[in-house]
């Protein structure tokens, strides 16, 4: 198993559980539950991608010095 699998299967679910904490409810208009669900996984996705790619990097240069 790649090592990029393993901190995606890792940081994918604590960025939900973060994220969940943020209430952005307040920013859209009544009824548009699942707009405001879309926007929780596109800020997860994009966040869980960030992180596991500065992880992958630090791991990578960390490696070698």
């Amino acid at each position: 198993m790649n090592i990029k699998t393993i901190l995606y299967l890792v940081t994918v679910p604590l960025i939900i559980w973060a994220v969940e904490s943020i209430n952005v409810q307040n920013l859209f208009k009544k009824n548009r539950k699942y707009q405001a669900t879309l926007l929780y996984l596109i800020i997860s996705i994009s966040l869980s991608y960030l992180a596991v790619n500065f992880f992958y990097d630090f791991f990578l240069n960390s490696k070698f010095v």
